[in-house]
């Protein structure tokens, strides 16, 4: 039997995205329909607001371009991750940050971990990258000259989650023919095959077709509610369970930093991303280390404003996945497959991954979809256990031991097998490409390496010749110095994007 109508259940970023990979792999087979099934009345989260490079693939393949993003959705550059109070404050780091940039941690193609080791003391593995001076100098990561997709260092976005949602919605009905229709959907039933049969809608409807999407958020109406596939609840190694979330309006002539701000607190830490009218604010805590009452205070201190006037979306948070994804005739994307903290932009990157894998192992012929389901569990199910390694690594090496929370998470915190070994082996030799096997550790030694080391892992020193030492010297302090030539030459961020809205606007004729 032949798939030939697909339902995907839910908008949003999990839906569309779902949208635009399907349609772009089954495009050649004029017998498919894909129509994105969306509630008039259920909302979207919409506080994902912060991407990785990897999302740029997905949108050339797409078919949209950077310009019709960066105009409609409200875009800056994420050239990183700025982590602050991470760990305690030392003579030697008074400032107490480090980046995570989008960069690799070696300079010509060359490993300078050994140099960091000897001098951990005295340097910062950033410098191994000329973007944290360029993010701190403010600076957009593209020329004026830059072509679409391409910058003078790599970059992400922070957008819109809605509008963005809206810009994949519209390239999927009009470039690529996937249907749209308005209904709740409040149920679904199985048939005799252990199937599902058809949705249920709000409106009294039977909606019957042949395979399904399920984005419905936390809600996991198919693969949770009706398949009941157990969720692996990953508590036990990722403490934090709540977010507060704002959005605060910022005025024209503030600076627009070009990177996400992950600000570390007494039991979590909060996000503090820029868009071009207004920043998306949020505030992670564990609720058994913190009181509702006491992060409402702490979040209003951090954005000054009377806790009084402070109404926040309040985010109730599970850590874990679904042990299986995909079911029978039905997958499930987004926040309904699974979830990890915001932090590190996991929740997209995930989400457009596994839609992707999907999307290109799927089948339309039912007799061979088991196949690809079995094979595609595994990987989404492996995927999942190293993003929260990766995630929960942040805590557990830090040296913060000035509350419950952080005593908690560096003493008393369950480590995966995978992450444990790995922790232990890296005290002795720094991370190096073999020890990520594979393909699917979506962030792997280039992520650990700026992350490790940015909190001062402490790794058995390497030794090295007179000439690697000198020659290694001399790879930083090129990086240096094309940090300075780049300052000199790139445009101040928010100066980029208004130069560029106000080229795009003419170039309408508006």
């Amino acid at each position: 039997m032949k798939v030939k109508n697909i339902a995907i259940i839910g908008g949003g970023t999990a839906g569309w995205l779902a949208a635009n990979h399907l349609a772009v792999e089954l495009r050649a087979d004029p017998d498919i329909k894909i129509t994105v099934i969306e509630s008039p009345e259920i909302g979207i989260i919409g506080v994902g607001e912060g991407t990785v490079p990897h999302i740029k693939k997905s949108l050339m393949k797409f078919g949209i371009s950077e310009a019709e993003l960066l105009a409609t959705c409200d875009t800056t550059f994420k050239k990183g991750i700025k982590f602050v109070d991470w760990m305690t404050p030392v003579a030697t780091n008074p400032d107490n940050f480090y980046y995570h940039p989008f960069a690799s941690p070696y300079p010509a193609g060359i490993d300078v971990t050994s140099l960091y080791l000897k001098n951990a003391a005295t340097m910062h593995f950033a410098e191994v990258s000329e973007v944290p001076v360029l993010a701190e100098a403010m600076r957009s990561p593209k020329r004026i000259s830059s072509l679409p997709y391409e910058g003078a260092v790599n970059y992400a976005y922070h957008f819109n989650a809605v509008k963005f949602g809206q810009l994949l919605a519209k390239n999927a009905r009009e470039k690529l023919h996937v249907l749209h229709k308005f209904a709740t959907i409040i149920d679904a039933q199985l048939n005799a095959d252990g199937e599902v049969a058809h949705l249920v809608s709000k409106e009294g409807e039977q909606l019957t077709y042949d395979f399904y999407v399920d984005c419905t958020g936390f809600n996991s109406l198919l693969i949770g509610k009706l398949f009941k596939v157990p969720f692996v609840d990953k508590s036990s190694q990722i403490f934090t369970d709540t977010a507060l979330a704002v959005q605060i309006p910022t005025e024209c002539q503030t600076e627009i930093a070009p990177y996400t701000l992950a600000k570390a607190h007494s039991a979590g830490w909060l996000w503090d991303i820029p868009l071009t009218k207004r920043r998306g604010v949020g505030f992670v805590y564990s609720s058994a280390h913190m009181s509702e009452s006491a992060a409402l205070e702490n979040f209003s201190s951090y954005l000054k404003l009377d806790v009084e006037k402070l109404s926040p979306r309040k985010i109730p948070m599970r850590m874990g996945y679904r042990e299986k994804f995909w079911c029978k005739n039905a997958v499930a994307l987004g926040l309904a497959q699974g979830f990890v903290e915001p932090l590190e932009a996991t929740s997209i990157f995930v989400t457009d991954f596994a839609a992707e894998l999907f999307a290109r192992n799927f089948s339309v012929e039912k007799d061979s979809m088991s196949v690809a389901a079995d094979y595609c569990n595994k990987v989404v199910s492996y995927t999942w256990e190293r993003v929260i390694d990766f995630v929960q690594m942040h805590y557990c090496v830090s040296d913060r031991q000035d509350s419950e929370f952080w005593r908690a998470n560096t003493n008393e915190a369950k480590l995966s097998d995978v992450l444990a070994e790995r922790l232990a082996m890296w005290k002795i030799n720094a991370p190096k490409k073999p020890d990520f096997f594979s393909r699917f550790d979506l962030f792997d030694v280039d992520n650990f390496l700026f992350v490790l080391y940015g909190m001062k892992f402490k790794t058995r020193s390497k030794s090295m010749t007179a000439y690697e030492e000198q020659y290694f010297v001399r790879e930083i302090e090129k990086i240096k110095m094309t940090g300075q030539k780049l300052s000199g030459e790139l445009l101040g961020h928010r100066d980029w994007l208004e130069k560029f809205l106000a080229a795009y606007t003419l170039s309408l004729g508006k």
